[in-house]
């Protein structure tokens, strides 16, 4: 006992040599008469024990835990019983000893080394002489234990923090008389009302804040994964404590949240989402919002966008209902919806770079935050989270986002009290074209505007039938010639998409046919004629092809068809000649509507223009296009039949006849089938004369099998007169 301390310094030179003993069984040993000695000679000991500390030190890292655990235990005794001086030297150690693992010795036995640094703390924070000087330092141990991925180390701290704050509280008890007497309930919307912590722990992590979270902010940054990782999750538990009193500490708190946001971790971006949302939480949104918008508007990124869309998760709805309309305004400015269209890094996912991705999707959680949290309070502001929706949809749409998108139109349809995702288009789709006209002289293929144009134009519907006055001049701008070849044929592929669908889309309204005039004059026809280069190529095709739509859409009447032809023929004919094989296709195809949806009497001269291109077209590479024009042919002669030859002359019609006979003998049988069939229709026109020109060729042919069943077909029909 107490009889000892004459010999304190001889035992204290003892102890310091075993303690450093190569044999883990004499420094476990060592380290119980440690803490025996300091409990023998309470009076005497706080003279020496900082002798002791070193060594302690020196063994915490021993390579068996056991004897990390006896360490532990023993300098907690050491401390207990000496100097208070040397907290400062052990707690950097204690700190280290939290992050203990030895994954090969199973879970619960490296948890035991967690455990007692634990229990050593929490036993500082109860009896240590100088407690008071040490809480800012001892809090913080304590509190990370609460996150441990063991269950028992977890309620063991917070146990002992339970009796820390109790106690506390009594010693305090003056101090804190009016708030134990007038106690509120928890705040409203508190995450955990149930569990909420007692007024001495809520204290004591208050008054110690402005001491600990300077520290917090500096180590969330640190290169150590682990640390950063234990320094996020104690954020979250001193928030939880702090409360509203963490307003005064918000802008560092903010700042290191946005940058730890961008954490390669998932842990670390984990704790601070949820950081965040307790500030939504205890924090008024006039104060976070006047330090978040102002950071977003110099430099958008995507863990201040991240950090916006968790305070707004974590904020009541009432205390976000008087500024939605400011933070949807803000989210709908260029600067922040397309803040990183270009991005100088390089970092790519399945070929998408991903910075932009994550931009994508945190602005996306942005706004599905503010429609979660304030429900029907943001129908004033739709259109502003449209907008942004629809910029998410055209920047990154493509990438994955597109399937959430849709889902977050459906949800802000159904608070806005509409059907689906198309009665939101049907609504806005007037102002969201007007809000891109804006600037569409100035778009090219690059333009982000022109994106989002083409996300309204498709998703639009029955929509788009009741904004023709925006639509058609925006399109008939941007598809003149001295525009950028790569916009309009983006810009034609759209329009073809929206075409195929006419009677559901632009003329969903029946009134397509009175911007049918532009489109043709204003839009194919310069679009049409022919320029030399590949591009230019392209663009006729894409014409051609957009051309088809419209005409097979059957929106178009007889008469209006009939206006069409009359203006656009020449162009088709001219279009048989191209380079691109889809281009004569199409062009025939165009060709036989013109021919079987008009009733009226084609002028003689240019109805007999139409044969001689077609004829050339049955030498064309493409057996497709071949039988296309063999078939636009048999709708010709069937045309010319039906007015009794009278746009035909006999002349024509024989040299019509020689040629299509040289094709009876074409290699390929169905091009003979084909041109069978034209013959046949074009026989009512001068049936001796096909016969006489028949008979010519018969014995000609490498096999005269067509010629013999044409000759049979002639012979059915009713003499000529």
């Amino acid at each position: 006992g107490s009889a000892l301390a004459p010999h304190l310094d001889d035992a204290v030179r003892v102890l310091r040599c075993t303690l450093l003993d190569p044999f883990a069984a004499v420094r476990r040993e060592s380290c119980d008469c440690a803490a025996a000695l300091a409990r023998a000679t309470p009076d005497h000991f706080h003279m020496q024990s900082e002798s002791l500390v070193g060594p302690l030190m020196q063994s915490i890292s021993h390579q068996h835990w056991k004897v990390r655990v006896a360490v532990i235990e023993a300098t907690g005794t050491v401390v207990q019983f000496g100097s208070g001086k040397s907290v400062d030297d052990v707690l950097p150690h204690f700190a280290q000893r939290l992050f203990d693992n030895v994954p090969q010795a199973g879970p619960l036995l490296y948890t035991q080394v967690r455990q007692a640094v634990t229990r050593v703390v929490g036993d500082w924070l109860l009896r240590l002489r100088d407690r008071y000087s040490f809480f800012h330092k001892l809090i913080p141990l304590l509190l990370s234990s609460f996150d441990d991925e063991i269950p028992e180390v977890a309620r063991e701290a917070a146990n002992l923090w339970e009796k820390v704050g109790l106690q506390w509280q009594t010693e305090n008890e003056e101090d804190l008389k009016d708030k134990l007497d007038f106690a509120g309930p928890p705040p409203a919307h508190h995450p955990s009302p149930g569990s909420r912590p007692g007024l001495g722990c809520r204290e004591l992590v208050f008054r110690n804040l402005s001491k600990i979270l300077p520290a917090i902010c500096h180590d969330i940054g640190d290169w150590v994964a682990g640390t950063r990782v234990k320094s996020a999750q104690l954020l979250v538990v001193l928030l939880l404590h702090a409360e509203d009193h963490v307003t005064q500490h918000l802008e560092p708190v903010l700042r290191t949240l946005q940058h730890a946001c961008a954490d390669e971790e998932r842990a670390v971006v984990s704790s601070c989402t949820r950081s965040a949302q307790l500030i939504g939480t205890f924090v008024s949104p006039e104060v976070f919002l006047k330090l978040i918008l102002p950071t977003l508007r110099k430099s958008p990124s995507p863990s201040g966008l991240l950090v916006l869309a968790s305070v707004i998760q974590g904020c009541p709805r009432e205390a976000l209902r008087p500024h939605v309309k400011v933070i949807a305004a803000e989210l709908a400015q260029a600067h922040i919806c397309q803040g990183l269209k270009t991005c100088h890094v390089h970092v790519t996912i399945d070929g998408v770079n991903a910075v932009q991705l994550l931009y994508g999707e945190s602005l996306l959680l942005c706004v599905q935050s503010v429609v979660a949290v304030s429900r029907e309070d943001c129908r004033g502001s739709s259109l502003q989270l449209m907008e942004v929706l629809v910029t998410v949809l055209a920047l990154w749409g493509a990438t994955g986002l597109g399937d959430k998108v849709q889902e977050t139109l459906a949800t802000l349809a159904a608070v806005a009290s509409m059907d689906d995702s198309l009665d939101l288009f049907r609504e806005h789709a007037g102002p969201l074209l007007e809000w891109l006209a804006g600037s569409h002289q100035a778009w090219t293929i690059h333009s982000t505007e022109l994106l989002q144009f083409d996300v309204v134009v498709t998703h639009s519907g029955p929509a788009l039938g009741e904004v023709l006055p925006q639509l058609v001049p925006v399109l008939r701008s941007c598809l003149q010639p001295t525009r950028d070849p790569s916009m309009r044929l983006r810009l034609f592929s759209t329009l073809t998409g929206v075409l195929l669908q006419a009677r559901e889309t632009v003329d969903s309204q029946g009134q397509f046919h009175a911007y049918l005039d532009t489109v043709i004059k204003d839009i194919f026809i310069p679009n049409l004629q022919w320029h030399a280069g590949r591009t230019a190529g392209a663009i006729r095709t894409a014409a051609v092809s957009c051309l088809w739509a419209l005409i097979s859409s059957g929106i178009l009447s007889n008469k209006q068809v009939q206006e069409v032809r009359g203006t656009l023929t020449p162009q088709i004919l001219t279009a048989l000649e191209e380079d691109s094989q889809m281009t004569r296709l199409t062009s025939c195809r165009i060709i036989s509507a013109f021919l079987k949806t008009s009733d009226d009497v084609i002028d003689p001269d240019k109805f007999m223009k139409i044969y001689p291109e077609l004829l050339k077209r049955l030498d064309d590479v493409s057996t497709e296009v071949r039988l296309a024009a063999t078939s636009t042919l048999v709708t010709w002669l069937e045309r010319a039949g039906k007015e009794g030859g009278k746009s035909c002359d006999q002349g024509s019609i024989q040299y019509l006849y020689r040629e299509l006979l040289v094709y009876l003998d074409d290699p390929e049988s169905t091009v003979q089938d084909a041109v069978l069939e034209a013959l046949k229709a074009g026989s009512a026109l001068f049936p001796n004369l096909l016969v006489r020109e028949t008979e010519a060729v018969l014995h000609k042919h490498r096999s005269p099998t067509y010629c013999e069943q044409l000759l049979q077909h002639l012979q059915t029909l009713p003499p000529a007169p």
